[in-house]
Formats: C-alpha cells, sequence, structure tokens
C-alpha cells in the first residue's frame, strides 16, 4: 500500500550523488588520520540491554522477543559504555565511526538516527585530547575551507564575560534576573531551579552563537552539575574535565577526562535516575556492565564523540542536516 502524503519525489535521497562522495572521502581521511596515530578501529552492538541515564537524551526501545531471552533492549545513543568496557579489557586506544540514536529530535541540526565519530585515546588527558582535536579538525578542512586559528576558553570564564553570572555557584534569584533583562523570560518557568537546564538554557541563547566564527573554538572547564561521565578538576571540584567544540556557532563534539572511579559513577547515575523520575521521563536503570568494567580498572584516557553530518554541514556550509544525509526521517 502507498502512503497518501508520499509525492513522486520522495524516494530521492535529499542530497546529490556527489555529496555522497564528499561524505565518503571524509570517511576516508577520518580513518587514515586515526591508522596513522595506531589508533585502533573497533565496533560495538547498537542495540544493548542497558542504556544511559542521561535525563537530558531520551532513547529508542523495542522489545527482543526471541525465547528464553525475551527482554527489553535499546538503541544506543552512544557507543561509550561498550567502548569503555573495551578499554577495561586492554584494548589501547579505540576509535568507532557508528551510527547513534536518539528520541525526540529533529530539525535542522537534529535526526534521530545519525553518525558519530567516537575515540578514546589512553594516556591522555583534557588538554592532550584537545591538541589531537585541533589536528583533526585541521587536517580535515585544510584543503575545503581555510580556519582561523582554534580557540580555547573556559566555560566559567566565558559564562561571566557574556551574562555576569557565575557558573559554578547557583543563585537562582540572580540567574532569573538576568533572563528578565534579556527578554528570556521563558526561561524561569523552563528552568525552574534546575542549575544544569539554567546553564544549558543561557549557554544555547546567550553564547553559543557566538563561539568559532571561522574557526574551532573548544569551551573546557564545565560545571560538575553538567558532567556525568568526567572526572573533576583536582582543583576545583565544582568544575569537570570536560571539552565541547564548536565551529560557526554550532556545536560538533563533547568530550571528556574520563571518570574512573565506579562508585563515583554509580552515585552520579543514581541522582540521574531521580531525575529522570521527578520529570516523569522514561525509566533508565544503572549499566551493570560498564560498572564493572571500571571495578576491574579503566586506565586514564579521555575520550570524544563529534557529529560527523553536523561536521558535514559545517565543511560544506550547509544550512540543515537534510542537505548531508541521504535519507533523513522525512525521507526514511
Amino acid at each position: 500500500m502507498t502512503h497518501p502524503n508520499l509525492s513522486a519525489a520522495d524516494w530521492r535521497p535529499s542530497c546529490s550523488i556527489q555529496f555522497l562522495r564528499k561524505r565518503a572521502e571524509l570517511l576516508r581521511q577520518i580513518r587514515e588520520f586515526f591508522r596513522a596515530r595506531d589508533v585502533l578501529e573497533v565496533e560495538t552492538p547498537l542495540l544493548s540491554q542497558a542504556i544511559g541515564t542521561d535525563p537530558q537524551l531520551a532513547f529508542f526501545c523495542t522489545e527482543f522477543d526471541f525465547l528464553p531471552l525475551r527482554q527489553m533492549l535499546y538503541l544506543q545513543t552512544s557507543p561509550e559504555f561498550a567502548m569503555k568496557r573495551l578499554l577495561a579489557a586492554g584494548s589501547g586506544s579505540i576509535y568507532q565511526i557508528c551510527k547513534a540514536f536518539r528520541n525526540g529530535e529533529a530539525g535542522r541540526f537534529h535526526n534521530p538516527e545519525f553518525t558519530m565519530l567516537e575515540w578514546y585515546r589512553v594516556g591522555f588527558d583534557l588538554a592532550d585530547l584537545m591538541d589531537e582535536c585541533e589536528a583533526l579538525i585541521g587536517s580535515l578542512f585544510a584543503d575545503i575551507r581555510a580556519l582561523e586559528p582554534a580557540q580555547r576558553f573556559s566555560y566559567c570564564s566565558l559564562f561571566a564575560d557574556y551574562t555576569g553570572l557565575n557558573a559554578a555557584e547557583f543563585s537562582p534569584a540572580d540567574y532569573r534576573a538576568y533572563a528578565e533583562a534579556c527578554g528570556l523570560s521563558e526561561a524561569i518557568a523552563i528552568c525552574g531551579d534546575n542549575h544544569a537546564t539554567w546553564l544549558d538554557f543561557l549557554f544555547s541563547h546567550r553564547i553559543q552563537p557566538h563561539l568559532g566564527i571561522g574557526r574551532l573554538c573548544m569551551v573546557y572547564g564545565y560545571p560538575a552539575c553538567q558532567s556525568s561521565l568526567a572526572r573533576l578538576n583536582e582543583h576545583d571540584p565544582l568544575i569537570t574535565e570536560r571539552v565541547e567544540l564548536f565551529i560557526d556557532g554550532i556545536e560538533l563534539g563533547n568530550g571528556f577526562f574520563e571518570l574512573a572511579d565506579p562508585d563515583e559513577q554509580s552515585r552520579r547515575f543514581d541522582r540521574e535516575i531521580a531525575v529522570r523520575q521527578q520529570q516523569n521521563l522514561p525509566s533508565a536503570v544503572k549499566d551493570a556492565r560498564l560498572l564493572a568494567a571500571l571495578r576491574a580498572g579503566l586506565p586514564d584516557c579521555s575520550g570524544i564523540a563529534i557529529g560527523i553530518d553536523r561536521l558535514l554541514m559545517v565543511l560544506f556550509g550547509k544550512s540543515s542536516i537534510e542537505e548531508v544525509l541521504s535519507f533523513p526521517i522525512t525521507r526514511a
């Protein structure tokens, strides 16, 4: 039966065949970059028995209906937990190019199914990881578009410069007054007394559009309430060892100096599960296999995930993610 709302052209890809070649070339360059650095390419399951607890991420689930293994399975929002299990098993530095899935996201920068590059470097701290990000992005842009030298800013300094607010210590009255003064009064109802939600809202509206114009911008040192998988800064427990990448105001990647303490990780999962319950979000359980891997010993490492589709948008000046996908959700 034909779908009644399909037009005659809906079977065609939303990007050109020529652009598919550009995507293939980008993937080839990424693989060459990591091969030259002796980083192992791996594959991990897209379907898993557990899922992340982050309240900011909505997930897809499905029932595996095969006795005696009938159970709920989840499409992964990131390969992170499985890759950390490989790291704990002694894989050494690894990378992966895979599909990831996030529910409730569709628009100019979002497709519920997207391509992710994720890698982990054993022995790297956050500064080492930022150096490698700069090298990778520079190599990918070299023959396509000239970028200005990369910039690095601490999150708290940026937040203070743009808003005058303290990002690490939450003052609800100050945040509400600032939102009112900026004509963002809707933030008061949206964010309530949730520090992390306030930070996300104000950062995305007041700061992010100005970041990385014509260059790579790396923002590091996020407040602890925003980073459930990153280590606390050894000098300041109010911030974590997290970095995000931006070019032309578009977020491209999110990385951490990885938390290796299983007890602290379990407590953070518990806090996120409680937030999910408070917000009436779909329930999630702690990934017992990840916690077991952390107990066995995760080596000191830093890792990051970069959205390939957004990277292609920035590389080639596209205004919508549909322009770089063969079949986005509107044509899937």
